[in-house]
């Protein structure tokens, strides 16, 4: 088992483009937080390595450093995603990131009635119950 861990702070990037993973890293811990980042990195071993360089090289490299829509209006599409596919801790992580791209409780709240109305009330439900932890932690 220490072997294990020993392995998994080697664990380094490997991304197929430096430049869109540079970017995207920069752009990851813009949304999320360095803190958060930085933690999810550290704790990648070998096998969630290729995971992190994917996410960053084309997630958060390619599709969010495009012109065509502000980090607000990202944040906006991933809420109603991920609400509509019931993805509750990606959710979270995501109303963190929302609110970090000047996202409001009350244009949060919007969201995830709209989720309701196209989505039904299961995943709306989930989603609002996920943001009013994220709100609790915050203060909010």
């Amino acid at each position: 088992m220490a072997k294990a861990k020993a392995a998994a702070k080697k664990a380094k990037p490997n991304p197929r483009n430096k430049k869109l993973y540079d970017e995207g890293m920069k752009m990851r811990k813009a949304v999320l937080g360095a803190a958060y980042v930085d933690n999810s990195m550290a704790g990648a071993d070998d096998f969630m390595m290729s995971f992190q360089d994917i996410t960053t090289e084309y997630c958060w490299g390619y599709a969010w450093t495009r012109p065509g829509l502000s980090k607000k209006n990202r944040s906006m599409l991933n809420l109603a995603m991920l609400a509509a596919l019931n993805r509750g801790p990606e959710l979270k992580l995501h109303v963190n990131g929302a609110l970090n791209n000047g996202l409001t409780k009350e244009e949060i709240k919007e969201i995830f009635l709209q989720v309701a109305i196209y989505c039904g009330i299961p995943a709306s439900l989930d989603a609002f119950k996920t943001a009013s932890g994220v709100f609790k932690d915050r203060g909010l």
